[in-house]
């Protein structure tokens, strides 16, 4: 899929770049450890994903918005076998992930730092076995309602790089942003709901470790939801 640089200047899915100031070992893993791990979208992408990994990969795994990086990081340890690019704009989310890199690294991991869109049109197609979309932002204003990840655009986009039978997997505890991704992810006619009874929406994915998003929404009394949508 080509990138559309022009409509992409429009495209902001995610709110600030930066929070507090950076602690001197946080900025310090940015500037020597984060490079090793940092996709380089101005070089061409290999034809074969895998190739970006320095190990023997035989899936590869896409999370768009992985906060400090505990879900993220959790899944890469638990599956070796198995490339991991992690999206996260948030400077300081970033530097948290890195931090824990530099202490235990994975070199099944891959992170980019800027909008996933920009990732999603670099990637080959039929490259990503799974997609994650763990707790978006979602942009409860209804003039902020374009700015939702999930959008008939970059649902174009997921499905143009998930594999036939690939996953793209949504979690939310806003019911009116869980409401939108089942209207929308239906509405595509590349991707199937994978639900026939609500323990399927309602129960967390397989392995699921939990995130902090979770718990907050559970201590205040929100209901999360788990919807898996298939790749025809």
């Amino acid at each position: 899929m080509p990138s559309d640089h022009p409509q992409r200047a429009t495209e902001a899915f995610f709110g600030r770049r930066k929070g507090k100031a950076l602690s001197a070992r946080q900025a310090d893993g940015m500037r020597t450890v984060y490079p090793q791990y940092r996709l380089d979208l101005e070089r061409p992408p290999p034809a074969d994903p895998r190739q970006l990994f320095p190990v023997d990969i035989a899936a590869i795994r896409l999370e768009i918005g992985f906060g400090g990086g505990e879900h993220f990081l959790h899944r890469a340890a638990a599956e070796p076998g198995t490339g991991f690019i992690g999206v996260e704009p948030f400077v300081n989310g970033m530097a948290k992930c890195v931090a824990a890199l530099a202490a235990a690294p994975r070199p099944n991991v891959k992170l980019h730092d800027d909008d996933a869109t920009r990732l999603l049109d670099w990637l080959p197609a039929g490259s990503i076995d799974r997609i994650d979309l763990l707790y978006p932002d979602p942009w409860p204003k209804k003039k902020h309602w374009k700015r939702r990840f999930v959008s008939p655009r970059n649902l174009d986009r997921m499905a143009h790089v998930l594999r036939s039978g690939g996953q793209f997997c949504f979690a939310s505890d806003i019911d009116s942003y869980v409401n939108w991704t089942l209207l929308h992810c239906r509405a595509h006619p590349a991707l199937d709901w994978q639900a026939n009874t609500a323990a399927d929406w309602r129960l967390p994915f397989a392995g699921w470790p939990g995130t902090r998003y979770e718990a907050k929404a559970l201590r205040e009394g929100r209901t999360p939801a788990y919807l898996t949508f298939r790749r025809a």
